[in-house]
């Protein structure tokens, strides 16, 4: 009777294993679409929705089911085969993801866990957030914020956390509404309209720095105080010192717009840099820094550590979310994604596009 019970074990075990191996083998071979982007002769690239295999994705402890990613600048320069961004072709882009946990080998995840990944090397150089399925590191991971959707948290995506960031170094400097107003360049893009939106939001007078005349009312309608023209905050005086008009600053486009921030502030203010569509020097002197006190703070979201992550994201869920933060973004299908990657490298992008995958 032993004997029969010990194989009748045995019989179940062996069962489980070559169920548990089939399952493996079927989601290996399990198709899904991603948009691939390839470069069909050197120096010019495509981008078509193809059929992937599971098994084709990079090494990783957690394959997730993408619902959402979201449009961003580095992902129009990685579909245009910028090599600073992407070294090798073909590739999947798209640095943001919401989904849930399909399989997991860290104990950390499980399966129906929902998350988010942002930053570090997805979309980059490890197949994106552009498909169905991504397979990456556990350590890339965090748990979808309370208080936000998959799709919302992919409203804020890359573009959310590095605005939460810029405003939580302006508080962390301690600029406070009643100090004045403070600028956002570029701000019809996915940080400046999230960082007006975000600083609209906590009580602040916001100065919108965009060179798109048409967008006025929208960017009045996210919650700037006024509209300046872009070109007017491009000084070719070459004065060391500017008159002073705003308290602060949150800059996403670098450049002679940067210099002319750092030059226009008021004493003790302070600037955040976190772009560079406008260029990447900076054409000014120390003497806003030594004679006014003025700070400039960079502004990374790649490689932050997880732990840093966290409390901005719990911000951007609670305290710090927008009344209309689902009114930021349009929703597109995958098969848009070429047409809204073009519109984002013409600088002809307003507000953020969040991709449905699901």
């Amino acid at each position: 009777m032993t004997s029969l019970i010990y194989m009748s074990g045995c019989l179940r075990e062996k069962f489980q294993e070559r169920l548990l191996f089939h399952l493996i083998e079927n989601m290996a071979s399990k198709k899904f679409k991603a948009l691939e982007v390839k470069e069909i002769e050197p120096g010019k690239f495509q981008s078509t929705i193809v059929a992937k295999n599971i098994d084709e994705l990079p090494a990783g402890e957690v394959l997730i089911r993408v619902h959402y990613s979201s449009v961003n600048y580095k992902d129009a320069l990685s579909a245009n085969g910028n090599k600073a961004v992407t070294r090798g072709y073909p590739h999947i882009p798209g640095i943001d993801v919401s989904g849930v946990v399909e399989e997991s080998s860290s104990a950390i995840w499980h399966r129906h866990d929902q998350v988010i990944v942002t930053g570090f090397d997805l979309g980059m150089n490890t197949s994106g957030g552009f498909a169905e399925y991504i397979r990456v590191p556990a350590a890339w991971v965090l748990k979808l914020p309370d208080g936000l959707t998959l799709r919302e948290a992919m409203i804020y995506g890359t573009a959310g956390l590095t605005a939460g960031l810029s405003v939580s170094a302006l508080i962390h400097e301690n600029v406070f509404p009643e100090m004045g107003t403070v600028a956002v360049s570029g701000a019809t893009g996915g940080v400046g309209s999230l960082s007006v939106a975000l600083l609209a939001r906590l009580g602040y007078r916001i100065a919108a720095i965009s060179s798109k005349a048409s967008s006025k009312n929208y960017l009045e309608s996210i919650g700037a105080s006024e509209v300046i023209a872009r070109a007017d905050m491009e000084d070719k005086t070459g004065k060391i010192l500017l008159r002073p008009r705003f308290a602060a600053a949150i800059d996403t486009v670098g450049g002679n717009v940067l210099s002319t921030l750092i030059n226009s502030l008021d004493y003790g203010g302070v600037v955040t840099a976190c772009g560079m569509v406008n260029g990447g020097d900076l054409n000014t002197t120390v003497f806003p820094f030594i004679l006014k006190g003025i700070k400039l703070i960079g502004i990374d979201s790649v490689e932050l550590p997880l732990i840093e992550r966290m409390p901005i994201w719990e911000n951007l869920g609670s305290s710090w979310r927008p009344e209309k933060l689902n009114e930021l973004a349009q929703e597109v299908a995958l098969s848009d994604l070429p047409q809204v990657l073009d519109q984002i490298s013409q600088g002809q992008m307003q507000g953020r596009a969040i991709v449905s995958l699901y």
